[in-house]
């Protein structure tokens, strides 16, 4: 998989920025500051991280075996999957802008209208 075109794919969406996280090796894309991707810049075999509602986290775990879903860190429920990068690039996008979309629909209606001005 082309983690460039990913990497480009997700700059493309409204209002995305890309940063660095405390290892230096991934890129983390965020949104209004919230952040819905998490992707390696190396490692084409590393998971790309992506926000996720609990019940498609479920299904997509259930469905796809390349999939994982997990739990967030201090709650009881599924908000994320991690994907291999064995899934189509086509389905990542699709995924992304999943997460994406996810990410902007619960931030302040301030924030949206924000990002809506564009």
């Amino acid at each position: 998989m082309n983690y460039e075109d990913l990497r480009d794919y997700c700059l493309s969406l409204r209002g995305v920025t890309e940063h660095f996280p405390f290892d230096k090796f991934s890129l983390v894309m965020k949104v209004q500051g919230k952040m819905f991707a998490l992707l390696p810049l190396d490692n084409p075999e590393t998971q790309i991280a992506l926000k996720c509602d609990p019940e498609r986290a479920i299904q997509l775990r259930d469905e796809f075996p390349a999939i994982t879903a997990a739990y967030h860190f201090n709650k009881k429920h599924w908000n994320s999957v991690f994907v291999h990068p064995a899934i189509s690039i086509d389905f990542m996008m699709e995924l992304i802008r999943h997460s994406y979309d996810l990410v902007v629909e619960g931030l302040p209606k301030k924030l949206r209208e924000e990002l809506n001005g564009l």
